[in-house]
């Protein structure tokens, strides 16, 4: 069983910043994909970035240019970090890893961006 917790919850004004967090309880080598998901009340939840065990990184198109998904291994840890952000980038912000042994999510973290 993997553990991931995410952390970085916040209100902020659009054109503000965020960096997310996202922490696993396996050794980031060994986890094959970490993606960050968003989810808004009565909506799926969808993808918006997700990294590679090779640094591959893909993004939603609506924030690409705005938020970078990054790994810092010292930390193993992935960010999420987020600029210029704006009212309809708020929800549930969800880190998922993808390991060998499975398929596991966090807990979720709150975003809120105020106009």
């Amino acid at each position: 069983q993997v553990q991931v917790v995410e952390s970085g919850r916040g209100l902020v004004q659009a054109g503000g910043s965020l960096r997310l967090s996202c922490a696993a309880s396996v050794s980031i080598f060994h986890i094959h994909v970490v993606g960050w998901y968003r989810q808004t009340p009565g909506k799926q939840r969808e993808l918006v970035a997700s990294i590679t065990n090779g640094l591959v990184t893909n993004y939603q198109d609506s924030v690409k240019g705005r938020f970078t998904i990054s790994r810092v291994n010292a930390d193993n840890t992935v960010y999420l970090q987020m600029t210029n952000l704006q009212p309809e980038d708020s929800g549930e912000y969800y880190c998922s890893v993808l390991h060998a042994s499975g398929f596991y999510w966090g807990q979720g973290t709150q975003v809120t961006v105020s106009s």
